[in-house]
């Protein structure tokens, strides 16, 4: 009878320890569960058979999805999924900020339901971006290859050399206005594209000599002076490619809507692990309201002054997209009136 007994207790005690180290599995798997859905990255809400919520994951609860609105949607798609109906619902919320979500509700086979909230925001702004682009880049290509037609169908009509030589100018400033907006454009392109900047030491003087050489023929026809503050710049980091092209669009903008005969200064101080190359010129200035927007895919402040000039408005566009491949930042100071100032702040060199 002792003996049998003893049996029993190490038959208990071996159920025991096998109970045990499944258990020991089962927490292992759920910990590994949970760590599963914190990491997807859409927001996820189970129900139970009744749709009443009963797990959320992280994006779920964070980042604002829990409002109102959207919890009411929630509540709603996971009653009629516990019901076997599977169902979808997009809200776009005005904000701020504004967003865009994408709402699912999923019926599960053993019970309850399952809501799915996708962020589709950043998706939403881009295909936004993408519209207002091909828009813009088809209303700037269509004026003046429009003109050139018009302007090619006026030759044909005349016969006198000096309204033909006329023409023939126009025919050629309108042509060089569509080339540099392609070149512009795939300028844009190959930086956005590029990713961040290389990171090597960048002679900073040897880039606004560069820049200044690309500028130098638009400059000498305004009869505008660019001044380098600094001779001996410090060294920076980053991609000279890249550099080059912003400065040179900086003093291109600068060029462009400075008064005749004024003057552009270039300067360049570094501070606190930074290089701040500054632009300033003494034109027309840019408005308060206008400051925000600059930056943009051909925004311009003064559409009949870029058609004088020929600009693209794409060149602040270029700048923004260097600096923020660098890990920088470009600003701007302005008055109407008085002039402007962009500084574009990149790295300094490590050495």
């Amino acid at each position: 009878m002792s003996l049998f007994g003893r049996r029993e207790r190490d038959d208990l005690r071996s159920e025991l320890a096998i109970s045990r180290a499944q258990l020991r599995v089962c927490e292992q798997d759920a910990r590994r569960l949970r760590a599963v859905l914190d990491a997807v990255p859409v927001g996820l809400v189970l129900s139970d058979l009744d749709g009443k919520p009963v797990l959320r994951t992280p994006p779920a609860r964070q980042g604002g999805h829990v409002d109102h609105l959207v919890e009411d949607a929630v509540e709603q798609l996971l009653v009629a999924a516990a019901a076997g109906t599977r169902g979808e619902r997009r809200l776009d919320l005005v904000g701020p900020p504004a967003r865009v979500l994408l709402l699912k509700g999923i019926p599960l086979a053993d019970g309850g339901a399952l809501a799915v909230i996708e962020d589709l925001s950043e998706r939403a702004r881009l295909d936004a971006v993408r519209t207002d682009f091909v828009a813009n880049i088809s209303h700037e290509l269509k004026t003046p290859i429009g003109a050139l037609a018009v302007l090619a169908e006026t030759v044909a009509d005349h016969d006198d050399v000096d309204v033909m030589r006329g023409l023939a100018e126009r025919m050629v400033e309108e042509a060089h206005r569509a080339s540099s907006t392609i070149d512009d454009l795939l300028e844009l392109s190959r930086i956005e594209l590029g990713g961040r900047a290389v990171r090597e030491v960048v002679d900073v003087g040897m880039v606004i000599s560069e820049a200044i050489h690309r500028t130098a023929l638009a400059a000498e026809r305004q009869d505008i002076h660019i001044t380098v503050a600094d001779p001996h710049p410090p060294k920076a980091m980053g991609d000279s490619r890249q550099l080059v092209s912003a400065v040179a669009n900086l003093l291109d903008n600068a060029v462009k809507y400075s008064d005749t005969g004024s003057e552009v200064t270039v300067s360049v101080v570094g501070t606190d692990g930074w290089v701040d190359i500054t632009v300033a010129d003494r034109g027309i200035g840019i408005p308060t309201r206008d400051l925000d927007r600059i930056f943009e895919r051909f925004y311009r402040v003064d559409r009949a002054r870029s058609r004088e000039t020929g600009g693209t408005g794409l060149g602040l566009a270029i700048v923004r997209h260097v600096a923020n491949n660098h890990g920088g930042v470009v600003r701007v100071q302005s008055r109407e009136g008085e002039g402007s100032v962009f500084t574009l702040r990149i790295p300094a060199s490590e050495d």
